[in-house]
Order: C-alpha cells, then sequence, then structure tokens
C-alpha cells in the first residue's frame, strides 16, 4: 500500500512472499547476466564498461522485511522463508559491484527472524535507525556498527518527528528526513524509469504489476 503510488516507475512490484521469491530469483538471474557481461570485457563491476554497454543501476526495496522471514511453522513456511533469506543474501554479497542495490526497511531486525537475518544484517554497511522506544530495537540496527548510535537513537524524543541515526563507515551521524507532500509524490510517480533496465529481460517481471 505504501509504495502504490509509485507503481508506474516500479520495473516490478511483488505484495506477497510467492511473488517476491519469484522476483528475486529473477534478480539473481540478473546478477548473473552482469557477471557475464563484466567477465567478457575484463572488469570487476560494472562502473568501467563503456557507458553504451553498461547496465543501468537496479534498486530492490523491500518495505516491512519480516514478512519474507516469518512462517506459520509449516515445512512449506520454513522452506520459502530460508529461500527468501538466501536470495536477500546474494543479492547484498554481490549486487553493488553490479550496479544492483538493496534497501530493506523493518520495524525489528533481529536474530529472532532466523540466522539469514543476521548474515544480511552483516552485509549491510548504511542503517537509519528512527526513535527506538527500547534498547534492543536500537541494537538490531546500530549495534554491530557504533554502540553510542544505539545510546543516541534512544534519546530522540516525540517531538522530534524525522530526526534519525544514520551510521555508515563505522561512524554515525543525527539526521533529519523530510516529508514529502502528496504532489510530489504524484510528480515522481508520473516519471517513468529507464526502459530496459535488465539485461536478462526476464518474462516473470511485468512492468507495473506483480511478479508471478
Amino acid at each position: 500500500m505504501e509504495l502504490g503510488p509509485f507503481g508506474g516507475r516500479f520495473e516490478a512490484l511483488a505484495i506477497d512472499r510467492g511473488q517476491a521469491i519469484v522476483l528475486l530469483e529473477r534478480m539473481v538471474v540478473e546478477i548473473q547476466a552482469r557477471m557475464r557481461l563484466c567477465r567478457a570485457e575484463g572488469v570487476r563491476s560494472i562502473w568501467p564498461l563503456p557507458e553504451a554497454i553498461r547496465p543501468v543501476p537496479v534498486v530492490v526495496i523491500v518495505d516491512e522485511l519480516a514478512e519474507l522471514y516469518l512462517n506459520d511453522g509449516s515445512r512449506e513456511g520454513r522452506e520459502e522463508s530460508e529461500h527468501c533469506g538466501t536470495l536477500l543474501l546474494r543479492l547484498a554479497q554481490l549486487g553493488a559491484a553490479l550496479g544492483v542495490h538493496l534497501v530493506l526497511a523493518g520495524q525489528r531486525v533481529g536474530s529472532d527472524l532466523g540466522p539469514r537475518v543476521t548474515s544480511l544484517r552483516a552485509q549491510l554497511g548504511g542503517r537509519i535507525a528512527h526513535r527506538a522506544h527500547d534498547e534492543a530495537s536500537a541494537e538490531m540496527t546500530l549495534g554491530d556498527l557504533n554502540a553510542d548510535a544505539v545510546i543516541v537513537a534512544q534519546t530522540i524524543s516525540e517531538e522530534e518527528q524525522g530526526v534519525a541515526v544514520v551510521a555508515t563507515g563505522g561512524r554515525w551521524t543525527r539526521a533529519r528526513s523530510r516529508q514529502v507532500a502528496p504532489e510530489e509524490v504524484d510528480e515522481v510517480a508520473r516519471t517513468r524509469g529507464p526502459a530496459h533496465p535488465f539485461l536478462s529481460r526476464p518474462d516473470a517481471l511485468q512492468k507495473g504489476g506483480g511478479a508471478a
């Protein structure tokens, strides 16, 4: 629902875990295609490639990460959860040099979601934490980067709406996000993305629709 207004900007939109698995699998296919291109051109990333053949960057946004990891205890649920975790970890480990970037959002990103979440979190150097109600929530986001940042995240008051702690490269700073007006959302939504962002052009990715 949060990302729905931006549907025109997306190459694909998955709205449940089944669709997300299909989409993530196709993203792995995409990074493999980009790896083959880099090997053929003798480079270690897409960035030294000539502009004419350089793939455009792709951003994978996951809103409410926990939805991909929670399961109902059934065998199918466990397998889906583990598969999602494996696919996300592969994208995090290999994607940056290939122009595929992850933006992950969640209320809680802790080990209670499973060991794959911990492994994924270790691959994410840039963190943003808004006001935390308890130490455990701040620790999940910032604890492995900077202990001081955990304390600062807990000191953000209710009156400081939009204030967050941003941690990257072993350092942290306070920052404030800007509220986006509805008319600005509409303007962004009307802007089209790149015509052909995928080298692999997977049939499973339907423009502006679900990945199924």
